[in-house]
């Protein structure tokens, strides 16, 4: 059997939840941690009807990217389909498990299954995030230095681009004195004492902090080990929303549309004047992305793929660039296969379904 818990962490290891935007509520919303589940359903969206096909389809938990709430709820009268949906829930012992923004983020989320399905190759971050890195520095002597640093990196700290080990070290000499109830490493009781030590610098994503500094004091031979963590605003260009590639050739602008309404499925593709361009650099973002319309431009996008523009947005378009909206469900249904994906390879042997239901608000004539 496997936990409601194990199934978050298997989650929040591909996508971690200090990835999602601060307005978002990603993370178990219903259900206990220590639950014991043998299936799973997988969907875009929850509401009472996803709920009623957990209950009958025999599922513990609801895996969806779109969080069931992202205000509180003050009231559980069932005046509502949310708040059906959580009281059916919790009278069947069903757990529910957003991953939004932070999937949407992820390396390998949203935007690079969009990706995958266009073919695009040299992939770069549209709008990387820019608090997800912190700074770790602290004291070691310099007889149990490799030890901890190899601990401390083997927790995940240490990582930039492309490269891991990454730390900075220079040689001091560390001062303390023990009092009366200390157990020091060195020295004595009552006196100062000077030991050679290495400040190690390096740094590490937030998500990891807990296990880092875990790993530190446990490793650590000094009984109050000396540390100091730093926030950084420096961006991780592995972690962000939307991406920017490059498709194999050329296409027209009517072949790229038609290829986007047959990859996505969008009963219509909005889209900006056609000017008879070759579209080949692709700039695209899943659900609501037409905030990062001027990273496109920026980045000397042929076209931009993404979800619920609005009317002006696309008549104040004035620079060269094919703007396409496949839909904001169209773009994101591929996070069940992500949801799917990701379980089995954890667990291979645990049930998962995907939901029936077709929970896009958005009908078309």
């Amino acid at each position: 059997m496997v936990s409601v818990k194990e199934i978050c962490s298997c989650i929040e290891e591909f996508a971690p939840l200090s990835w999602q935007e601060s307005w978002d509520n990603c993370g178990l919303l219903v259900g206990n941690p220590q639950q014991s589940v043998n299936r799973a359903l997988v969907t875009v969206d929850v509401n009472e009807a996803v709920v009623a096909e957990a209950v009958d389809v025999q599922a513990q938990i609801i895996l969806c990217h779109h969080p069931l709430m992202l205000s509180g709820i003050k009231r559980l009268t069932g005046s509502d389909d949310a708040q059906r949906a959580i009281a059916l829930a919790i009278k069947n012992d069903i757990a529910i498990y957003a991953a939004h923004t932070n999937m949407d983020s992820a390396p390998g989320g949203i935007s690079h299954r969009m990706a995958d399905k266009l073919g695009l190759t040299g992939r770069q971050v549209l709008s990387p995030q820019s608090t997800v890195l912190q700074k770790l520095v602290t004291f070691i002597p310099v007889s149990h230095f490799e030890r901890v640093r190899q601990t401390i990196f083997d927790a995940g700290a240490g990582h930039t681009g492309n490269y891991d080990l990454c730390g900075y070290s220079v040689e001091g000499s560390g001062t303390f004195r023990a009092l009366e109830a200390a157990t020091p490493f060195v020295g004595v009781h009552g006196k100062m004492y000077a030991e050679p030590e290495l400040r190690l610098a390096t740094i590490f994503p937030t998500h990891l902090k807990q296990q880092i500094v875990t790993a530190l004091l446990n490793s650590h031979p000094y009984e109050e080990p000396v540390f100091d963590i730093y926030a950084l605003q420096n961006t991780d260009m592995r972690v962000g929303l939307g991406l920017v590639g490059m498709l194999p050739a050329p296409v027209g602008e009517m072949d790229f549309l038609n290829m986007l309404k047959k990859i996505f499925s969008p009963p219509v593709v909005r889209h900006t004047i056609l000017k008879g361009r070759n579209i080949q650099k692709v700039a695209l973002c899943g659900g609501s992305g037409s905030s990062l319309l001027p990273n496109a431009i920026r980045n000397k996008a042929d076209a931009y793929v993404a979800a619920d523009f609005k009317y002006h947005q696309f008549a104040e378009v004035k620079h060269d660039i094919l703007v396409a909206d496949v839909g904001h469900y169209e773009s994101e249904h591929f996070a069940k296969e992500i949801f799917h994906e990701l379980l089995m390879k954890k667990f291979p042997n645990f049930a998962v379904s995907f939901s029936k239901i077709i929970t896009n608000p958005i009908n078309y004539l």
